[in-house]
């Protein structure tokens, strides 16, 4: 019988086991995640350097009217974009889990993941234009040339195409563990197919649902090439102003300040919805 392991080869395996990770984190997600804190708060040089003074004057830019509107625009876009994602991929992880060839209508899912991100949002923006195949389809019915492209409803489409699979996925999930007992259960007792789904089926998926509501939501709210390509200057979120002051601008720590407020946000969401759900909230999520 071995003996009781002592507190240093305790330490040993823990550092073995979750020393690597931990410090993968702590080079690539924290210490880059306390430098765009710390720049936050300081000013921008003459030549774009980071230099001092000190102070909240970055966050105080953020009430502007025009950071305001953006942020507004991102948070429409990303609401929009998980409901849209809900009302679509809800119904159908349910036809795939359902489905003899779900194997195949996974892989179909997938697809598009096999080719580059930028082609794909080029793709839309072939598409949505004046002389693309959309308003071709829609002139052979009279109802077309549309104005599609640049637009709000371009942004909104090709976002929603872009991360619909995340929301799939994870429901998918949910379905694939159901327990369809509770569903006949919920039959011998007299409920109308409505009323059983709410009560037996629906709660066993509120994991998938919060999880894909969670991989819609924050990228789609920070996302900033799409609205770059198929907004055309007209959609400007807040990834697109992010993007412009470590770019163009040359203004890192309004940058970095922008990016702490939206990381923020995101947080806060996620801290209250916690809230709200008491104890299972973020277990769920996991």
């Amino acid at each position: 019988m071995n003996e009781a392991a002592t507190p240093w080869q305790r330490a040993f395996r823990v550092l073995v086991t979750v020393g690597p990770g931990g410090l993968w984190l702590l080079v690539f997600v924290l210490l880059p995640t306390l430098l765009v804190l710390l720049a936050s708060f300081l000013t921008r040089g003459p030549y774009g350097e980071l230099t001092g003074p000190w102070g909240f004057h970055n966050y105080a830019k953020l009430f502007h009217p025009v950071y305001l509107e953006a942020f507004a625009q991102s948070l429409l876009v990303g609401v929009l974009a998980t409901l849209i994602s809900a009302l679509l991929g809800y119904p159908l992880a349910f036809y795939i889990a359902r489905h003899p060839q779900r194997d195949l209508l996974l892989f179909l899912l997938l697809l598009p993941f096999l080719t580059n991100f930028l082609i794909r949002v080029y793709a839309w923006l072939v598409l949505l234009q004046r002389e693309g195949l959309v308003n071709a389809l829609l002139g052979a019915f009279g109802l077309g040339p549309l104005v599609l492209y640049p637009s709000f409803f371009a942004v909104l489409l090709a976002t929603v195409y872009t991360f619909l699979p995340f929301f799939v996925l994870p429901v998918y999930a949910s379905v694939e563990r159901l327990d369809w007992q509770l569903l006949e259960a919920a039959y011998d007792l007299g409920a109308r197919p409505v009323r059983a789904f709410l009560h037996a089926v629906l709660p066993q998926t509120y994991p998938g649902l919060f999880a894909g509501s969670v991989l819609v939501f924050i990228p789609a709210m920070g996302t900033f090439v799409v609205a770059d390509l198929l907004g055309a200057g007209r959609v400007v979120l807040m990834g697109n102003l992010i993007q412009q002051q470590f770019g163009i601008t040359r203004d890192w720590a309004f940058g970095a300040a922008l990016s702490v407020f939206l990381m923020g946000f995101v947080l806060l969401s996620l801290y209250l919805y916690a809230r709200l759900q008491g104890e299972r909230g973020l277990k769920d999520l996991v």
